[in-house]
């Protein structure tokens, strides 16, 4: 997946007002974070959580990650100022799934107005005892163009050879349909589609 290599800096904006965009968290087992892309994706070194020192391999190479900001339809309660804008730091097990949605959508990489959706789909081996077993995502991404080209109606595209869901084709929807939480959030789209549609943009 071809991403850029700059590091990344805070903008004009989040610098002058002290802001910045809330971290998307996986707390528990079927969390699911789902947005379109606002920003060109960057990629920056990794730090250590507790610290806050930036992360190095044995072999002195500094440890990356692609920070992916999307518009969400999350909002805190507790703050009023909360846009629904997410920061999603792939890194690990998580960048695999995401290349692999990439790969699956066609597109040569994350672009700005694509769509991706991040669950947390299952634990992977506990390896120390000391820590929690690692968290293992599952991904889906919808090219920018592809969600451009969405129908108004996308459940009759549906029942026609070659449709599309949410902007998702036969072969990404059986790919989605594996993980049960974004299962659950494909049949609600359906349901509000089948009732009459929604004004809000599909998750996926």
């Amino acid at each position: 997946m071809s991403v850029p290599t700059q590091q990344t800096t805070p903008s004009a904006d989040d610098f002058l007002m002290g802001g910045g965009v809330t971290s998307a968290k996986f707390p528990t087992l079927g969390t699911t974070v789902s947005g379109r892309i606002t920003e060109r994706p960057t990629v920056e070194q990794q730090r250590d959580f507790t610290t806050g020192e930036l992360k190095f391999w044995d072999d002195g190479k500094p440890q990356m990650q692609l920070v992916v900001i999307l518009a969400t339809n999350e909002r805190d309660p507790l703050n009023p100022e909360d846009d629904g804008a997410r920061r999603v730091y792939i890194k690990g097990q998580m960048k695999n799934a995401v290349a692999a949605a990439v790969r699956a959508s066609g597109a040569r990489g994350l672009e700005i107005g694509g769509t991706l959706t991040v669950t947390y789909a299952r634990d992977g081996q506990k390896t120390n005892p000391r820590f929690n077993a690692p968290k293992n995502y599952d991904a889906v991404y919808v090219p920018a163009a592809q969600n451009e080209l969405n129908t108004p109606d996308p459940g009759a595209a549906a029942q026609q050879p070659g449709g599309t869901v949410g902007g998702l084709t036969a072969e990404q929807l059986a790919a989605a349909a594996q993980n049960p939480a974004t299962a659950a959030l494909l049949a609600q789209q359906q349901a509000q589609q089948a009732a009459g549609g929604s004004a809000t943009p599909p998750p996926f």
